[in-house]
């Protein structure tokens, strides 16, 4: 105990000789709501980078606990339980004694939970102080008292707060499904190219006559495929870490990142139409293939890791294109879970043809057709590349790639694979073309089809097949049709600051459907005061795919339509709206401590993100004038009777 003392002591002088003040660890409280009585109080610690906090149970000789007190008013505060903490990072160091010992600490941020029970409901505030200490990996400050404060009066309700955890988990669920089947189906594409498929009955037979029984290669290579499997999930696991969770939400309305991403996909679609190869260091290859021969399970381990090495220049821009849709989805495991779909797809026949070899004699031979796969891709590849260019010119507002525009590039691009399919056009790496095939002239006759479905785009069609990847039709140059002008386009999206057309102040129409919608919180909130009908929110942004499709799938419709133009008060707030704010509007950020919100689409980012636990969009609400909600808001619903139902029963509670 005397060492501890003295340690603590020497860090005390050395801290004042430096005239150094540290304060590593901000503490912030939070109340729950459970029922009439019951509360849990959240004590939020924010530790600073470099320092840690550590656990409220510790080694003898250790450091000392993070300890909390709670004043019980008396009596009239009861504890219900211990105070719960974080998992934490068990962490071996030696700053406490020669031996060194394994301690639990918190890193970033630790939430703290105690419930209690109020025997006396006229008690406001719960008083509490903690006691902690806060260390880096070479040092320790003093032991700290920090008083505590939790308003029961502030409290948020425990059930609002679990449907909305539920909304947003059954969204990311939804989507990480999807990003698995895309990610799973990009898998069997590349099994078809040609530096995958030829590599099938190489490497099976390699197993089949290398192994001392038939139960032996099947063995080997279901490690060799779940090796594949291991490869590119780290691969996904690193890219999910260099980003972090912030950053990915952040991706997808991030003109920057959408610009890079055209770039990249455009360098990927380039290497696939034949312009060059993307390949990775021939010594890589050489290393790994010298790894390979030492044999057992780390042998297998790097002949897949060969395997991903010398197919990169087919694999490597698939796995980009799909690295880049999952991060930009906004989910930290999105990448993590494309990657598990594809090296599934990869790894997959690898397993089965070992397990069956006389499948082998029935796959097609390799030839010119592994490459119109790849050129195929590339063209598909092309066409993604402008979605990304297209929300980087949506964020800004620079209407450069509107709508028609947008659809001409769509049409050029699938017009042109169309021709390329029916042998019209070819590329450096094609063998030359006597006939074509009758799966060819198929998949050409879809693509053409496809393309001329595009066309009455240009002249305003909704287009509902791929609502997701244009434009919205009210970012157009005529998206009422041929007789809308551009610039009666632009006198509509500025009918907020021009009051003479009868509308409310502060209220726009939203094109195509005529909906008098506010972009501004407090004017809508009061205007639906106003008139005396409920309001809905609608969380939504410029680069949003999900609430292109609600407004030009579900927000069409009759029924729907006519609620939101007659039975509520639309509120759209744009969480990417890059506008900055008024200068008296600049506040501190609550959720990210010393940082400024400078632009509007930050301040209902912030705004959905405290009030309602959730930052994906689209996000509706609708509630009452008082703020409360008339029922549990919802994100992403497609189908139109749920969400018309949706609509109705929180306005039956609105006139309750």
């Amino acid at each position: 105990m005397k060492n501890i003392f003295a340690f603590l002591f020497l860090f005390t002088i050395s801290f004042t000789v430096k005239g150094q003040i540290h304060n590593p660890i901000q503490w912030k409280t939070k109340v729950e709501k459970l029922s009439e009585s019951k509360y849990k109080l959240k004590a939020e610690a924010t530790i600073e980078e470099g320092w840690a906090l550590y656990s409220q149970e510790v080694p003898k000789g250790g450091p000392i606990p993070t300890t909390f007190t709670y004043d019980d008013e008396g009596g009239k505060v009861k504890l219900l339980g211990n105070t719960s903490e974080p998992k934490g990072k068990i962490k071996f160091t030696k700053l406490f004694n020669d031996e060194g010992m394994s301690i639990k600490s918190f890193a970033i941020k630790a939430v703290f939970e105690q419930e209690i029970e109020l025997v006396d409901n006229q008690i406001n505030t719960v008083n509490a102080f903690v006691e902690f200490i806060a260390c880096t990996d070479e040092q320790c400050l003093p032991p700290k008292e920090i008083d505590l404060a939790f308003n029961l009066d502030k409290a948020t309700s425990a059930v609002k707060n679990e449907v909305s955890e539920k909304t947003s988990s059954s969204k990311e669920k939804k989507g990480l499904l999807s990003i698995f089947i895309i990610a799973f189906l990009s898998g069997f594409a590349a099994l078809l190219t040609p530096c995958v498929f030829p590599m099938i009955p190489m490497t099976v037979s390699f197993f089949t006559k290398q192994s001392k029984s038939k139960a032996a290669g099947i063995r080997n290579a279901i490690i060799y495929g779940l090796s594949i499997i291991v490869i590119y999930v780290l691969l996904g696991i690193f890219v999910s870490a260099i980003f972090g969770a912030d950053a990915l939400n952040a991706l997808s309305t991030n003109v920057w990142f959408n610009i890079a991403f055209f770039l990249i996909l455009l360098i990927f679609a380039a290497s696939f139409l034949g312009a060059f190869e993307i390949t990775l260091p021939s010594s890589w290859g050489t290393k790994v293939d010298a790894q390979a021969d030492r044999g057992g399970f780390i042998g297998i381990f790097f002949m897949a890791l060969a395997l991903a090495i010398v197919s990169f220049s087919c694999t490597g821009p698939i796995v980009g294109t799909l690295l880049v849709e999952a991060a930009s989805g906004g989910s930290q495991i999105g990448p993590i879970v494309g990657m598990l779909g594809f090296s599934l797809a990869i790894a997959l026949p690898f397993a089965l043809f070992a397990a069956f070899p006389g499948w082998l004699n029935s796959l097609p031979k390799s030839g010119g057709w592994l490459n119109t796969v790849k050129v195929v891709l590339g063209f598909l590849e092309l066409a993604l590349a402008f979605k990304f260019l297209s929300n980087a010119d949506l964020v800004l507002q620079l209407h450069l790639l509107e709508r028609e525009v947008f659809i001409a590039i769509w049409i050029a691009i699938f017009g042109a694979l169309a021709f390329y399919l029916f042998g019209k056009i070819q590329l450096p790496h094609d063998s030359p073309v006597s006939h074509i095939s009758v799966g060819r002239l198929s998949l050409g006759l879809i693509v053409l089809s496809f393309t001329i479905y595009m066309i009455p785009g240009l002249w305003g069609a909704p287009l509902n097949l791929i609502s997701a990847f244009p434009p919205p039709q009210h970012y157009s140059e005529s998206p009422y049709g041929v007789g809308f002008t551009k610039q009666a386009t632009i006198s509509v999206s500025n009918q907020e600051n021009d009051n003479h057309s009868g509308l409310p102040e502060g209220a726009h129409l939203m094109p195509p459907h005529d909906i008098v919608a506010f972009h501004d919180y407090d004017k809508g909130l009061a205007y639906a005061k106003k008139i005396g009908k409920p309001v809905m929110i609608d969380f939504t942004g410029h680069a949003c795919v999900n609430c292109r499709k609600m407004e030009q799938n579900v927000w069409v419709k009759p029924k729907v339509l006519d609620v939101l133009k007659n039975k509520v008060v639309l509120i759209s707030l744009y969480v990417d709206d890059k506008r900055p704010l008024e200068e008296n509007e600049v506040v501190d950020s609550k959720l990210n401590p010393g940082k400024k919100l400078k632009y509007i689409g930050q301040k209902w980012s912030e705004m959905q993100t405290i009030k309602y636990k959730a930052n994906s969009q689209p996000f509706y609400v609708l509630m009452a004038h008082d703020e409360s909600n008339l029922i549990d808001p919802v994100a992403y619903t497609p189908d139109v009777d749920e969400y018309y139902d949706w609509l109705e029963k929180g306005i039956a509670n609105y006139k309750k």
